[in-house]
C-alpha cells in the first residue's frame, strides 16, 4: 500500500487564509462605492417650472437648466449659478435682468422639488420648483 503524506503541501503565499482576506478587503477597496457611482447621476437638461405662492409674480414659468457633475448652470435664458450633492441637494442662484432668487431641492431620478424666493421685477416672492430631467 502506498503511504500517504498527512501533511498538505504548503500553500503559495498569496492562498494563504490571512492573505485571501487582505485581497478580499483590498479588492473591496478598490471597487466604487455607490456614492461614488451616483456622481454624475444627474447630469443632464432639467426643465424646471417655478410656482409663486408668496408674493405679485407671474407663475408657471420654465427655464432649462443644466447639471454636470456637481455645477448647476443655465441651459439659456438669464444665469444660473449652483452645486448639486451626491445625495441630490440642490442650491441655485438665478438672475434675468433686475429679477434675482435662489432656491433649494433635491433631485432624485428623472424629478426633483423645492422652494425658491426672491426679488422679480421689484417685487419680493417666494414659491416652489419642481422639475423634470428631459
Amino acid at each position: 500500500m502506498a503511504h500517504f503524506s498527512r501533511s498538505l503541501p504548503s500553500l503559495p503565499a498569496f492562498a494563504r487564509p490571512r492573505h485571501l482576506a487582505l485581497l478580499a478587503v483590498l479588492a473591496t477597496a478598490a471597487l466604487p462605492s455607490t456614492a461614488d457611482a451616483r456622481v454624475g447621476g444627474y447630469d443632464g437638461v432639467w426643465n424646471v417650472t417655478f410656482a409663486t405662492t408668496r408674493g405679485n409674480c407671474s407663475s408657471g414659468y420654465s427655464v432649462p437648466f443644466t447639471v454636470t457633475g456637481s455645477r448647476v448652470s443655465s441651459a439659456g435664458g438669464g444665469r444660473v449659478s449652483g452645486k448639486i450633492n451626491r445625495g441630490g441637494a440642490v442650491a441655485v442662484q438665478v438672475s434675468v435682468g433686475a429679477s434675482h432668487a435662489s432656491g433649494g431641492g433635491r433631485l432624485a431620478g428623472v424629478n426633483g422639488a423645492g422652494s425658491w424666493r426672491g426679488v422679480i421685477s421689484g417685487d419680493q416672492c417666494s414659491g416652489t420648483w419642481q422639475a423634470t430631467r428631459t
